[in-house]
């Protein structure tokens, strides 16, 4: 570790608290209660909504005397219409406190509009740039809590929200600080039914996740630290949750692994997202498998200011011959074996907008905490790379 006092100076902030554990779904309505709330909002997704998880939650709500009401009109990669018209049903309803249930597009979308109930300017005034969230009213906002159902963004444990801008067709960050949910309610039996190709995809985004957190410049021993035990968690419990949905052992590591991702990407983030937060935007693709398809080029690319974090993470993970290259193999190997595709051009991804995809990466305000600076012709040539499924 450098000695430069600028370099070892950094604020650091750590999440909620978390009832994690098989059945712990039953303490809902108490948690809720003791928020204060009398009449929440479940906010969660179309799917989710018809399922028994999700109408025996509210039941289980209205039996212990908390009335609740429920809006699922979120899209996978959430847009601004679906915060618009949730805070119109939040409103509308009087509710006074918002239940985010399901993957990280509810979770997102949920702690948005609960974010908005409390605002009188636009949303795409608090975009995670400068101080934005400054202007916010931080005094009014609801108490949230989050029910993760799947392994993969960690946003259960994040001060943060990605809502599509319909207009200009870009992923943006809304932040503050008290979007953070008061209380997060982490039962991996709720993600027992999964299928595996979507457990697959959401843990390779709570790699990424961790990964970059890793990897981005900065001092933050703290995050570096959950972000490598998340990496191992991923490792040795990913494929066994694939293999094996009911693995309850196996689903809880991958939920912890999420909330770790989450926590530690406070340190930053880097161009795997700033790859991936465009083509999701333009394409509407998968987000944990867009991340999981450009990760290995973005290592690539990041090498020479990684290589010697790769040697260490890779003897913590019991690689043999730790390097950089033992990461990029098993990253390689992992990637196979869950069947995820190794181009863009196999999710669906086409080439005729290269060049506004690179300057939107590069836009991007993931972008900034890149251990190497990349710029549109930087990314670019990763999006090259990742079209024709080139690696050094």
């Amino acid at each position: 570790m450098t000695t430069d006092p600028a370099s070892i100076t950094g604020t650091w902030s750590f999440p909620t608290q978390v009832r994690f554990g098989p059945g712990r779904i039953r303490e809902l309505a108490r948690v809720c209660k003791s928020l204060g709330m009398g009449h929440p909002l479940l906010i969660t997704d179309p799917g989710l909504a018809e399922l028994p998880m999700v109408r025996d939650a509210i039941s289980a709500n209205e039996a212990a005397g908390l009335p609740t009401g429920l809006f699922s009109e979120i899209k996978s990669n959430p847009v601004g219409r679906n915060v618009t018209d949730g805070l119109a049903e939040y409103r509308a309803g009087e509710h006074d406190g918002v239940i985010a249930f399901g993957g990280g597009s509810a979770l997102d979308a949920a702690k948005v509009i609960a974010f908005m109930t409390a605002q009188t300017r636009t949303l795409w005034e608090f975009e995670d740039r400068g101080d934005n969230w400054k202007a916010a009213n931080g005094d009014d906002i609801p108490p949230i809590v989050a029910v993760p159902t799947t392994a993969g963004t960690g946003s259960e444990v994040g001060r943060a929200g990605v809502i599509t801008d319909e207009t200009t067709h870009t992923k943006k960050i809304i932040f503050h600080p008290k979007m953070l949910p008061a209380v997060v309610i982490s039962d991996p039996e709720l993600t027992v039914g999964l299928p595996a190709h979507v457990t697959a995809a959401t843990g390779m985004d709570a790699l990424a996740h961790c990964l970059e957190a890793y990897c981005a410049p900065g001092f933050h021993p703290m995050a570096e630290g959950i972000a490598v035990e998340g990496i191992r968690l991923v490792k040795e419990y990913l494929p066994r949750a694939v293999a094996d949905g009911t693995d309850i052992a196996a689903r809880a590591a991958m939920l912890a692994a999420a909330s770790m991702g989450s926590t530690a990407f406070q340190k930053g983030l880097g161009a795997i997202h700033s790859l991936s937060h465009p083509v999701g935007a333009i394409y509407d693709t998968h987000h944990g498998l867009t991340n999981a398809v450009v990760m290995p080029y973005v290592l690539a690319f990041n090498r020479p200011a990684i290589e010697d974090r790769m040697i260490r993470l890779a003897a913590w993970l019991g690689l043999p011959e730790p390097s950089f290259q033992a990461i990029m193999d098993w990253v390689l190997a992992l990637r196979a074996a869950l069947e995820i595709p190794a181009t863009l051009t196999e999710l669906g991804v086409g080439t005729e907008r290269l060049d506004e995809l690179a300057q939107m990466a590069a836009d991007d305000p993931t972008a900034a905490t890149n251990p190497v600076p990349a710029g549109p012709a930087e990314m670019k040539a990763m999006f090259e790379a990742a079209f024709q499924g080139r690696l050094p």
